[in-house]
């Protein structure tokens, strides 16, 4: 039969199918195996399936069995074990086995062989296992069980979708949801998942509708946010600020040459801005786009490419025999584009 050929194909979710089961896998299975090059992206989506699976005292009911893969090379018959003791509290119980290897697959094999209804669900999570891999086979040729590669991609909508509800977080409008997907593909996911709980707590009690503006302002900073900072001081007039900005960049190891590149990159964005007011941010972080488009509005297109002649000469200073110090160097050329830049 049709059913009878579909288990017999096995059971190997894709990404679509994979974020549906995560959030309510089924109990009656007999486990599932996780395997991706990042650990952090198999973690969330274990930790995400062991509490869907057990509920949030699982842990402390003593239904979750933790067995560290390499283990079981040495003692094969505990996971066998794990998955047939009964513990003192009713629920579903599940056993966990933390980066399992081709050296812990005939201990996973025999438990799945051995499994029966009523034993604990076997969770398994791997590395970037290949297509050969004896494990990735096993739970992919499996009736009742299913294997799942987590690739480098961006959280999906859906997933977006998931981690907001668990924040308590409600429906977002279009500008918002953009935010938050642009951010999700700008940092790591236990990062982003941190994040949007960020979020959930300081929009907790208020009916609000959230705005870019809080995205903005609750987004973790990034080393890069601290070369951005002296930039849009240069950008803005803002000289006074110019001095102390540079003396902390420069005690966290700033190199003078990435101070150069990062203003040529900003000021060579500022133009593409002034030219083309649709495209030329197209590129920028989101989080940067309304206040550069600002300062390109406001500087105009043939001041801007005073300013890129400018960092061009103190390029070629930096990489020339000059004996001027490197930084004082940087530091002058900042002072002047915010002398050039309007006020």
């Amino acid at each position: 039969t049709d059913r009878h050929r579909a288990r017999l194909a096995g059971m190997k979710l894709s990404t679509r199918d994979a974020s549906a089961y995560f959030a309510k896998p089924d109990p009656n299975k007999t486990g599932i195996l996780i395997y991706g090059g990042d650990a952090m992206r198999v973690a969330l989506k274990r930790q995400q399936v062991i509490a869907a699976l057990i509920g949030p005292n699982g842990d402390d009911e003593m239904r979750l069995t933790r067995i560290p893969g390499g283990d079981l090379r040495g003692d094969p018959a505990q996971l066998i074990d794990a998955i047939k003791a009964q513990g003192f509290f009713p629920g579903p119980r599940v056993a966990f086995v933390e980066d399992a290897n081709e050296f812990a697959a005939p201990a996973i094999l025999a438990a799945l062989d051995d499994w029966t209804a009523g034993d604990a669900q076997i969770v398994v999570t791997g590395g970037a296992l290949k297509p050969t891999s004896k494990l990735r086979k096993a739970f992919e040729g499996h009736a009742d069980a299913y294997a799942v590669g987590i690739y480098d991609d961006p959280p999906s909508r859906d997933e977006i979708a998931a981690m907001l509800k668990d924040a308590g977080l409600g429906a977002l409008d279009r500008d918002a949801e953009s935010a938050l997907n642009a951010l999700a593909g700008e940092l790591d996911p236990g990062d982003f998942r941190q994040t949007v709980e960020k979020i959930g707590l300081y929009k907790l009690n208020d009916s609000t509708t959230l705005t870019t503006e809080e995205i903005a302002a609750l987004a973790p900073a990034s080393a890069e946010a601290e070369i951005d900072a002296v930039l849009n001081a240069a950008a803005e007039a803002r000289s006074d600020q110019i001095g102390p900005l540079l003396a902390r960049l420069e005690a966290q190891g700033t190199t003078p040459v990435s101070l150069s590149i990062g203003a040529a990159r900003h000021f060579r964005a500022l133009h593409g801005a002034a030219v083309d007011p649709a495209r030329g941010l197209g590129r920028v972080p989101w989080k940067a786009r309304e206040r550069m488009q600002r300062q390109a509005n406001a500087w105009g297109m043939h001041r801007l490419e005073r300013a890129m002649a400018t960092l061009v000469e103190t390029d070629l200073t930096l990489r020339s025999a000059s004996h001027a110090p490197p930084m004082a160097v940087i530091e002058r050329t900042f002072i002047r584009l915010a002398m050039m830049a309007p006020r």
